[in-house]
């Protein structure tokens, strides 16, 4: 027998579903300034789903239907607003489009009721990989980016990438999962303990637009004029105002992590240097906030298994129960108490 709602209805609860390229075909016709579509395709799913798109005129485009969340609702407003500022700016970032109305996103009806849908400039190339120049083109250009949103002056972020945002929230949401024996629970709430204690000697950090997700594979890499390498960003839905320790310490943290790493080896110190290097090229990182590094690479974790917390009624239990989260979350109790790498 089906389930009978409150209302009277006997529907399913959606918790999420996957449109396919076809309706969103359909909607950004309707909806966008892009004139006919060739063809738009899923090109993965995950925290959004991105829609690749090819116009008529030759012309392509990336769409993505951005994720509902327990924590409230995307930055929308907010991301789409700076990075048209930072375009206008000369920043190399993957700018919005107008919808016909003139707004930088539409609210779409799914099943499961309204997500956000926003086309971007299509970016050519390929993320930095192991290239140093790459990397130091790209430490630039986050620098870049942090200058020239300086002035901004748009729509208030719905976040704080500050230490509720980062590590508290996401604790507890991971100490909520039912999923977690004992010992782990324990874990997490050592290394949590401990880091709140290094989190009370921070002071004075510096506040910046932070693009939340630099780990390198947000980034392509195109030839620019004079044999130059441009690192162009996209998918700034993570970010927010917070601390430029932080948005430096994710692209660390994925190279320890993807390497299994409790401290940096021969080649990821040479891929920090050349990032730390390039970022210095356009602006300086205080001692405070380059002390404070490691901090957030241990922080870092915890936000992102927060959000994996967040939608674990779509993504599953899987990611808890298997030795890949207790390992990893292992590195991060080694990651906390080392000191930033020099360069």
């Amino acid at each position: 027998m089906p389930t009978t709602h409150a209302d009277g209805s006997n529907a399913m609860r959606v918790v999420y579903s996957t449109i396919g390229g076809e309706e969103i075909r359909r909607v950004l016709e309707q909806d966008f300034e892009v004139g006919p579509v060739d063809d738009c395709t899923l090109l993965q799913t995950g925290f959004n789903d991105i829609y690749y798109v090819t116009l008529k005129d030759g012309q392509r485009c990336v769409a993505r239907l951005s994720s509902r969340l327990e924590r409230g609702l995307p930055n929308v407003d907010y991301e789409t607003a700076l990075l048209q500022h930072l375009r206008l700016a000369g920043a190399a970032v993957a700018a919005p489009w107008k919808a016909k109305s003139g707004a930088l996103s539409i609210e779409v009806t799914v099943p499961e009721g309204a997500r956000s849908l926003v086309v971007f400039d299509f970016l050519p190339g390929e993320p930095p990989g192991d290239d140093l120049t790459d990397i130091a083109a790209m430490g630039a250009e986050l620098a870049r980016i942090h200058v020239l949103s300086q002035d901004y002056e748009g729509p208030a972020s719905n976040y704080r990438l500050d230490f509720d945002h980062l590590l508290r929230r996401p604790l507890a949401r991971l100490l909520a999962l039912r999923a977690l024996d004992e010992e782990v629970r324990e874990m997490l709430g050592s290394i949590a303990r401990s880091l709140e204690e290094r989190i009370a000697t921070l002071d004075n950090l510096k506040p910046i637009a932070c693009h939340g997700d630099c780990h390198g594979w947000n980034t392509h890499m195109s030839d620019g004029p004079g044999g130059t390498r441009v690192a162009s960003f996209f998918d700034f839905d993570d970010g927010g105002p917070g601390y430029l320790a932080y948005d430096l310490a994710v692209y660390l943290w994925n190279n320890l992590l993807g390497g299994q790493l409790e401290r940096p080896d021969e080649k990821t110190e040479a891929k920090w240097r050349h990032f730390v290097s390039g970022y210095r090229s356009v602006a300086p990182i205080p001692p405070a906030d380059f002390e404070a590094i490691m901090a957030f690479v241990a922080i870092r974790h915890f936000w992102l298994m927060g959000e994996f917390a967040n939608r674990i009624d779509r993504m599953g239990l899987g990611v808890f129960r298997g030795p890949w989260f207790r390992e990893n979350f292992e590195l991060v109790n080694q990651w906390h108490s080392r000191t930033t790498p020099d360069v």
